[in-house]
């Protein structure tokens, strides 16, 4: 008979332990009815019953598929900043800066090469050419 009031303890000090690591973990939108502190001190005070209180009233229940790992619904989601790689107003903004800055970039190359061509055309006596170069 002792064994048998050994083995209770022990599974209530643990169901206990579970309650606690639960309710200490959860985050705030996940505790219902009462607040943390009344919850903890609830399931210290009254193990068994605050423990099984905790499992069926306190947290929010989760839906199959999405316990412990799955998301979140979205109209329950806390505002997070969103990453620049996930942005796509930002990757837009990055593109058309890397457009222009070529742009930029390849004019001054031609201008550099006609000033080169103009130049060497000057060294050898040809007339300097007019307008842009024709495309290849």
């Amino acid at each position: 008979m002792a064994r048998l009031y050994i083995l209770l303890f022990v599974v209530q000090v643990v169901l206990a332990v579970c309650a606690l690591i639960s309710c200490l973990s959860a985050e705030e939108d996940d505790i219902r009815h009462l607040p943390r502190i009344a919850w903890v001190l609830i399931i210290l005070f009254f193990p068994l019953v605050g423990s099984i209180a905790w499992f069926l009233a306190g947290r929010e229940r989760k839906t199959a598929g999405t316990w412990a790992t799955g998301p979140r619904p979205a109209e329950r989601r806390p505002a997070q900043p969103v990453a620049p790689d996930d942005d796509p107003e930002f990757l837009r903004s990055i593109e058309e800066r890397s457009r222009k800055e070529d742009q930029e970039l390849f004019r001054r190359w031609e201008e550099d090469l006609r000033k080169r061509e103009d130049d060497l055309r000057k060294r050898e006596g040809d007339p300097p050419r007019e307008g842009p170069r024709p495309e290849v």
